[in-house]
């Protein structure tokens, strides 16, 4: 049985390598094409758009990967079928049940492969290329916001360890691609949402442990007199060269709003879901999008498991062809009906990890059908 596992799995990968190219090639044409629109715009080269096409490909490999499994295995499959190689296995005594299991061992390896990409290689390099496209581009990431970028904050009175004394809104202008802040307005409320301070900079910089430095700084503090409900005058103002303060919000916090929560890592999500969950805000579609990094690996063993009733399948003429058509058609239908939960998920307020998992568990129990209906025959 070694044998055999080996072979299989020297066949298998090959298959998926030469699909998972094929399909990157494809996307990265496509996605060049989209960029040329830019080339020669605000000093962005055709040099700037080819790196930023090549930085999103761990991206692609990651969302590709179930596919490209399930038609290369597919594809290796079938040869074995075609060649009767796989007809000479199963009376070499390998049941289906064996079969499964061998599937089930390299599906293990590219379910780690997918992770180390969805975790540590593609948010990384999705994140550089965005950077560099902006920095030749000369473009800031909050240009798309009439207002600026918002964002909510808690005050405590020990820094981030003490107890919460009141709540901070933070408004940006412009943000660099290194995480400068440029045209910056802090709203800070007591806790019963009285207007405190209003804190107006010309630029901010992040400088490290959770600390915010301000520069060219004018602060305004109002003194609610809660007997009169009022704000007692005079207000006091005063202009600072530089002014600190301590909040939970980092510049990898900030870069989360602007990124594509599909893009981000697991351990980013759920970082910013705790934020968001500390400042009362609405999580659901960062909970959808966590339980989809966590589910998504697990994909990979269910595209195995559809791809192994294609074994038992013999056809005249056109088998192989015919087979890889329906398990692109599969694929296609896996990759809109995971997204298409996603979106109902929200709308409907469903668990997250229901939401994330219904379409894996739909295509598991449909492969099971499909290995008992061929074993059958």
């Amino acid at each position: 049985m070694r044998v055999i596992q080996r072979y299989i799995t020297t066949e298998i990968v090959r298959s998926v390598a030469f699909a998972l190219a094929a399909f990157l090639a494809l996307f990265a044409f496509f996605e060049l094409m989209g960029e040329l629109e830019s080339v020669g715009r605000n000093g962005y080269q055709l040099h700037d758009a080819l790196l930023f096409v090549a930085l999103g490909l761990p991206g692609n490999v990651y969302e590709l990967m179930p596919i490209a499994v399930l038609i290369g295995t597919i594809y290796a499959l079938s040869q074995f079928a075609a060649s009767s190689e796989f007809t000479i296995m199963r009376v070499s005594s390998m049941s289906t049940r064996m079969a499964a299991k061998a599937l089930a061992k390299i599906g293990l390896g590219f379910a780690i492969f997918t992770i180390l990409f969805g975790e540590l290689v593609a948010p990384k390099t999705t994140e550089i290329g965005q950077k560099l496209k902006l920095q030749a581009q000369g473009s800031s990431l909050s240009q798309q916001f009439r207002s600026g970028l918002w964002a909510k904050d808690v005050i405590k009175d020990k820094g981030l360890d003490g107890s919460i004394v009141g709540t901070r809104f933070l408004n940006i202008q412009r943000i660099t691609g290194n995480g400068h802040l440029y045209g910056v307005k802090i709203y800070e409320l007591d806790q019963d949402f009285h207007l405190s301070d209003m804190i107006v900079a010309a630029e901010g910089a992040y400088q490290n442990d959770h600390v915010w430095q301000l520069s060219d700084v004018e602060r305004t503090t109002f003194i609610f007199d809660h007997k009169a409900r009022d704000i007692t005058s005079p207000i006091a103002t005063e202009r600072l060269k530089t002014f600190s303060f301590v909040s939970e919000v980092t510049p990898e916090i900030l870069s989360v709003l602007f990124a594509d929560p599909d893009h981000m890592s697991a351990y980013d999500l759920r970082a910013y879901t705790k934020h968001l969950q500390a400042n009362n805000q609405r999580t659901e579609r960062y909970e959808i999008a966590f339980w989809k990094k966590v589910v998504y690996p697990l994909s990979i063993f269910v595209m195995m498991a559809l791809a192994l009733p294609f074994a038992y399948l013999h056809f005249r003429a056109g088998g192989v062809s015919l087979k890889i058509f329906t398990g692109i058609m599969i694929g296609v239908c896996f990759q809109l009906i995971n997204n298409l939960f996603s979106h109902l998920g929200l709308l409907n307020s469903w668990p997250a990890p229901v939401t994330a998992s219904l379409p894996s568990i739909l295509f598991m129990f449909f492969a099971v059908g499909a290995l008992r209906w061929v074993d059958r025959r």
